[in-house]
Formats: C-alpha cells, structure tokens, sequence
C-alpha cells in the first residue's frame, strides 16, 4: 500500500513537473482552450484524416529551441523549450520571440522507435512549416521543404541507429514579408489588416510505420450523375503487377467496390447515392488496400461525398452556382483562421471546429478560407459538419496596381521565374492537399491584386488541374475574363457595380461592422472596422439592414456573398464573435433568421 502511494505521488510529481516547465508567454488575449492544454499531450488527434493508418507516434510537446544568425552550422546550447505545433511568435509556444529573415530557427528533440515497428519503414511527417525547412536524423541533413502549408514526409528508416534513442533537429529560414514566398496576412509589424508573423512547425509533427510498398495520396472525385466515385491511388513502390483495390461503405454497410492499378482512375459505382450538401453531409467510407500476389502491403481507410459543383443558368438566364444540379445560393463568413494565443494554430481540435459549428449556427452555409491553408483536421470538419469552402491561394510577392472597378483594370504583378516557379509549386500542392475534401468547391488563386499575375495562364492550370471545381481567377482583384467566377468586394455595404452575363457573379467581401468590447481587445488603441457601433442591438440592426439590401441584388444576379468576418483579428474588431471567441456580438438568432432570408431568395 505504501509503495503504491508513493509510486503515485511521485507520478504526480513528474506530471505537475512537465506542467510546470511550459506555460504561455507574455498577457495578450487566450482562449478557454488555452486553460486546457496539456503538454504532455498537446494536438493527441491523427493529423490526416483522408488517409489514416492506427499506428503513429505524435511528436508534439516540448522540443528545444534557439534562434541563431542565418547560415550558422546546429548551435552547441539551445535557447530553451518550445512547445510543439505553436508557432515561435505565439503565446502558446512559450516563447513569444520574433525571427527575421537573418535569423534561422532551430529545433531539437530525441525519440525511440517503438520495437513493434521492427522490419517497417518509419516516415516522419509534417503537417506544415512556414516555410524553407531542413530536417536532420542523427546529424544527418535527409531533406528538405519549401512551401509554409502543406504536409511533408521523409522516409527516415536508412538514417536511423538500430535502437536506442534517435536525435531530430529541424532548421526553417522564414523572411515572412521580405521576399516573394506565400505569406498571406502576416508581417514583420502588423497593424491595420495585416497580423503577427508566423515561423517555424505550427502543425503536428509525427512518425508512422508503414510497409515498403504504402499508399502515398489519395485522391477522390465524385460524379453524381453517373452515380460513381473515382479514386486515384499513389504508391511509394509500385510494380507493374500490384494491384488497388478500393471498397466504398455506408454505416458499415457495403456500396461499391472495384480493382486497378497504381496511379490509375478506378470509377466505383454508388447506385442512389445520398447527396452531400449543407443540410445533409453524408459521408461514405473507403477503404484502400495494395495487394501484391495476392497478399494485402498496406491498407489505409479514408472518406468521400457524393456532391457535384457546377455553374449553370437558372430559368431566368442568370449564371449561377449550382449544388447537386439545382441553384444554391451560397453564404459565408470571411474566416482568417487566426487566434490570439496560438496565431496560425487553433489551442486544440475543439477550438478549431468551434469556429465551423458557430458558422452554421449563425445560419451560414460556406466559408471563404482567406489567404490561408488549415490544418487537415479543419476541412474534414467541415466535411462533416456540412460547410461549404472556399480556398484561396495565400497572397505574396505583392507591389502591382489594383483596379477592381473596371475590367482589365490594374496591372498584373511582373515576377521573377524563380518566384513564378514556387507559385506553382505550392498551389499545386494546395489543391492536392484538399483535392479529396467535399466542402472544398471553389479555388481562389488571388485576393485583390496581391501578387497577382499571369491570370489566364494560372485560371487555366488551376482549372485543367481540377475540372471538378469552380475558379474564382481574383476576389475582388484585377478582373480578367477567365474563370468561373466575377467577385466584387465593397465595403461596408453591399454593392454590384459590376455584372457579368457569362459568369457567376457573387460579393466576395463585404459588412466588416466594427465592435471593439472592453476585455477582449488585442491592442487597447488603434482598433477598427470599416463602420463602428457601441452596442449587440445597434451591430445587428445594420448587419440585418445589410443582409436585406443583399436579397434585393440576390434577385439582381448575386449568387454568393462573403461577410467580413468570423471573429476579430488582431486590430480589427469586425467580427461577429472577440478574437477570444468568448462574446458573440450580434444577436445570433436575429442574424441566422437574416442569413437564412438571404439565402432562400435564390429559390422564391
């Protein structure tokens, strides 16, 4: 009795001692969730929904840190401890320090592979780094990435000692707005619209066991009317012989199954399939398995919807955004996807589908992503929540002129190849990132001119890449006439001074009603919104006054709206919740009924 007593004791000792050795930095604003992160087991939940294995080994927590002049060789001392996926900048980091682009930031950890992995390959995987990361095993550089938001996998088995403990260091060089690398919002000092830079892992790190022959990436595209889904399947070994094998279930209960090869369409047949919308979100199971001779290599298990996207003319000969072949209007939040304690990094995956569930509650129906990419765990809420997404490119190599009032207005940005070359490279891995994802039905490659260029060039790629989607060519930026999508941005108002007979017109930024609340501001001055009310009666009654002046130019040919915004950011204080996410400040049953108005006019 004794002896166990004092075993527990000492196992609360230890775990009140890792407790104490993180906390998060500095006093600005924190969520409810902060107050519940426990280092020992910060982010627990698989990162990689859409192709999920049951063994893994997640790597967040505490790893050393030190910032170090760029170009210097793996400092002898470390800074200190850093907490693992929260970016450098953000409070729950613990650290809260800043990197320019002369400075390189370093990590360290060690870890053991666990023994039941023996005769596995063993990848090390990365959710996001922003943005050039060298990854070293064992004093070994095995890699490198370029691009801050999306996953990234080395095969590190040849690197690792036959057992013990292995060491892991990471360096990521970050010039945030200096250079011409995707950044999105985030600068060197942010004010206004734009927000504290991001440096360094700020997605789940983890190892995976996984046979010679493993599936890499599986990519999803449903065909509603010819009631199918076709699954192409990407292995890291393949021969000629091997042969996919993909099954496709609902509840348990078997659609469609159907044999190929590697790399290969294979088309499954989902007879009345149950259609994935806002109001009905079902998801179907797939399951994936590699077979060589007849015998099962790898097996993974992923998910799909049955929804189709499309851009038609409704009886009235308006262009419109069509769901499952029948107008829908859509309408959502801007959301920057930014919190106040973790920066680019939701505290927990409670926090992050938060976000989505108030969305729906406020009686919205999609989400405009803005100028960032989120972790995988985000779309697959969305997925199942049932929201739609629009996924924009994140902005950089800004500096062209911008003249949305006309069209071929504004001048396209002259970048160098070497800036063109990484557009591509990280857009392309942007659409394969959520290429899978059902809520994912409009590609967005630029915001308001920023860094746009070569526009019917990159509309065209992007849409010969995936013809499944719609192309929103620039919201609210220089018009060119390509695409799928014409998008106005007017604050704070709602406004068409432009319309386009032969493509969907929608309002892709608009409101931004500003209410600072005493408690939950970023900055006790210099906050603001495009219009500024004292009170919930006052910011609701023009939110409504809006929502109604947007039906009447519903009738006129919008066919989507993006209000602006979800949450504050920062400076701004024009979101229908704090950046705390702790007030909601409109009256929610007021704006839903409103929301809900707006959206059904399509359909009077």
């Amino acid at each position: 009795m004794k002896k166990s007593f004092l075993l527990i004791c000492s196992m609360f000792v230890v775990a009140t001692g890792i407790q104490a050795q993180w906390k998060p930095a500095g006093d600005k604003l924190k969520t409810e969730w902060a107050e519940k992160i426990d280092p020992a087991n910060v982010w627990p939940e698989y990162p990689r929904p859409l192709l999920e294995r049951s063994q893994w080994l997640n790597l967040n927590g505490e790893w050393e840190y030190a910032i170090c002049d760029k170009g210097k060789i793996e400092p002898e001392t470390f800074d200190g401890k850093i907490l693992v996926p929260f970016a450098v900048e953000s409070s729950l980091s613990g650290v809260q320090k800043t990197v320019t682009e002369k400075q390189e930031l370093w990590y360290k950890r060690t870890f053991a592979v666990p023994s039941s992995w023996k005769d596995k390959a063993i990848y090390l995987n990365f959710g996001a780094v922003d943005w050039k990361t060298d990854v070293f095993v064992n004093d070994v550089l095995i890699g490198s990435h370029q691009g801050g938001y999306t996953p990234f996998s080395f095969n590190i088995t040849p690197f690792l000692k036959a057992s013990g403990t292995q060491k892991l260091v990471v360096r990521v060089w970050d010039p945030t707005d200096i250079g011409y690398q995707p950044r999105g919002k985030q600068v060197k000092n942010p004010g206004g619209i734009f927000y504290t830079a991001v440096t360094g892992i700020w997605q789940t790190v983890w190892l995976e066991p996984v046979p010679t022959n493993h599936v890499t990436a599986i990519r999803s595209i449903p065909d509603i009317d010819s009631e199918a889904v076709t699954v192409t399947v990407q292995t890291s070994d393949s021969q000629s012989t091997d042969i996919i094998e993909v099954s496709v279930s609902d509840n348990g209960k078997s659609v469609g199954s159907a044999k190929g090869l590697c790399g290969k369409a294979i088309r499954i047949p989902v007879m009345n399939p149950k259609l994935w919308s806002p109001e009905t979100p079902v998801l179907y199971t797939i399951s994936v398995s590699v077979l060589r001779a007849g015998k099962v290599m790898d097996k993974v298990s992923s998910y799909t919807a049955m929804r189709k996207i499309s851009a038609e003319r409704d009886t009235n000969g308006i262009m419109r955004m069509y769901l499952n072949n029948k107008p829908y209007f859509q309408y959502g939040p801007l959301d920057q996807g930014w919190w106040p304690d973790g920066l680019y990094t939701a505290p927990s995956d409670e926090a992050l589908a938060y976000d989505i569930k108030k969305t729906k509650d406020f009686g919205f129906n999609m989400i405009r992503k803005h100028v960032k990419v989120e972790p995988a765990r985000w779309y697959y809420h969305c997925d199942r929540e049932g929201i739609l997404v629009w996924q924009d490119m994140p902005s950089g190599d800004m500096g062209n002129s911008y003249d949305q009032r006309n069209y071929n207005g504004g001048t396209d940005k002259k970048r160098t190849e070497e800036s063109i070359v990484n557009y591509y490279q990280e857009w392309k891995e942007v659409m394969d990132f959520c290429i899978s994802n059902p809520s994912v039905v409009v590609w967005v490659p630029f915001n308001e001119a920023w860094g746009q260029f070569d526009t019917e060039k990159v509309v065209e790629r992007t849409k010969a890449y995936d013809p499944s989607r719609l192309v929103n060519p620039a919201s609210g930026g220089n018009h060119r006439a390509c695409g799928d999508i014409l998008d106005l941005h007017n604050y704070p108002n709602p406004d068409m001074f432009l319309y386009d007979p032969l493509r969907v017109t929608v309002l892709g930024e608009y409101g931004g009603i500003g209410r600072p609340i005493e408690g939950h501001l970023w900055r006790s001055d210099r906050n603001w919104g495009y219009v500024q009310f004292k009170t919930q009666e006052d910011v609701t009654n023009e939110y409504v006054k809006f929502a109604k002046d947007l039906q009447k130019l519903v009738r006129q040919g919008f066919s989507a709206a993006v209000y602006t915004q979800t949450t504050d950011v920062e400076g701004e204080v024009n979101g229908l919740m704090t950046y705390d996410r702790k007030v909601i400040k409109v009256n929610e049953p007021a704006v839903r009924a409103a929301n809900q108005a707006v959206i059904d006019e399509l359909n009077k």
